[in-house]
């Protein structure tokens, strides 16, 4: 028996959810648009073999769910919002595929935007463009802010040091050792802030050409196995690749005082977070860390002009931010990933608030 679909909006608090079959292409597209309270839904578009429509639907629910904390957190005007295509990206693509899919998008009027994602390059958005004005992410010289790895990986190293600072006392990242897992687009960049900045850098990735890049800038590094990341002894671990990777069974091998990472959704199981905690493992939650892309995408959408320097400025303040979720996690002693989901409802209901006292004529 297959999910109850309004049972899961209900339970999840999904606003919508479109459905959208092409005959023509063979497009299977699912959007999930969670909650606008704040602005327009916002998420990515991503392209998975999923193995039947249920896992698709709940990957799309849970992703759009966490798409509006995210995006609330980062004090974006957007709410969340995920689009997921059922297929294999490396055979199934094709140009009347994305343009059925940017019929369906422009369809919605603006309720919801979205931008690459898994499975899903520039090139398949340029495509979904002829159809719909309601993208994000596109190449500069197609009017978008370009590269997101520049600014996720700022965020991550401001995140890094408003960590470092909670529990040393003072930001400086000399001389710390730093545990890296995945050296890839981004991964790359926060190694390159590390390093200038005198730390000690641990790394291992999937691709020996990835190592090679960061052995050829930076003689010093230490590489490991993959399965060795975990067990390394060090200040800071830093997920730059798969998630799930807190788990039953990395969390005992883990020899670090903090987590703090671009890699989305590190925790398996929300009960990781609080495992975490007890063990006074500082979680540095993974949405609000890896923001700097987001912020970058809605700079994009809410300003006639691109400006690279205003977009790094707003990604800066992920490091204000997650001390007010860490001043939220000492004080009540939960989580930091409650502490966090907690300062995205908060906003939400008090501009929820504001929106309903103040009616626009």
């Amino acid at each position: 028996m297959g999910i109850d679909i309004f049972q899961e909006m209900e339970k999840n608090g999904v606003e919508q959810i479109t459905f959208t079959y092409d005959k023509v292409s063979g497009l299977k597209a699912i959007t999930s648009i969670h909650d606008t309270t704040i602005g327009p839904a916002l998420g990515g578009c991503r392209m998975w073999k999923y193995d039947n429509t249920d896992d698709a639907i709940m990957d799309a629910i849970r992703l759009s769910v966490g798409m509006t904390y995210k995006c609330s957190v980062a004090g974006t005007s957007f709410g969340g919002g995920k689009t997921v295509i059922i297929g294999d990206s490396k055979t199934d693509k094709s140009e009347a595929m994305f343009r059925a899919l940017g019929r369906s998008i422009e369809i919605l009027n603006g309720r919801y935007y979205t931008g690459p994602d898994v499975g899903i390059s520039a090139d398949d958005l340029l495509l979904v463009r002829q159809e719909s004005k309601y993208m994000v992410g596109l190449p500069e010289e197609y009017g978008g802010g370009g590269n997101t790895a520049i600014p996720t990986a700022y965020g991550v190293y401001m995140g890094i040091k408003a960590a470092v600072r909670t529990i040393y006392g003072n930001e400086s990242l000399k001389d710390l050792r730093f545990a890296v897992q995945g050296v890839g687009k981004v991964g790359s960049l926060i190694v390159d802030y590390l390093i200038e900045e005198g730390g000690r850098v641990v790394i291992s990735n999937r691709s020996d050409q990835g190592i090679q890049k960061i052995k050829d800038r930076y003689p010093q590094v230490e590489v490991v196995d993959a399965n060795e990341i975990y067990d390394q002894e060090c200040d800071v671990f830093v997920p730059c690749a798969l998630g799930g990777i807190i788990n039953d069974e990395t969390i005992p091998k883990l020899k670090c005082k903090i987590i703090a990472g671009p890699a989305n959704n590190q925790l398996a199981e929300e009960r990781h977070g609080q495992v975490l905690h007890d063990r006074g493992i500082l979680y540095v939650p993974d949405f609000v860390i890896n923001s700097g892309g987001l912020i970058q995408a809605s700079d994009e959408l809410d300003m006639e002009e691109l400006n690279h320097d205003r977009v790094m400025a707003k990604t800066k303040n992920i490091y204000n931010t997650l001390l007010k979720i860490f001043h939220i996690s000492k004080s009540g002693d939960i989580p930091t990933y409650k502490a966090a989901n907690k300062l995205a409802e908060e906003r939400i209901e008090m501009i929820g608030q504001i929106k309903r006292r103040y009616v626009r004529p």
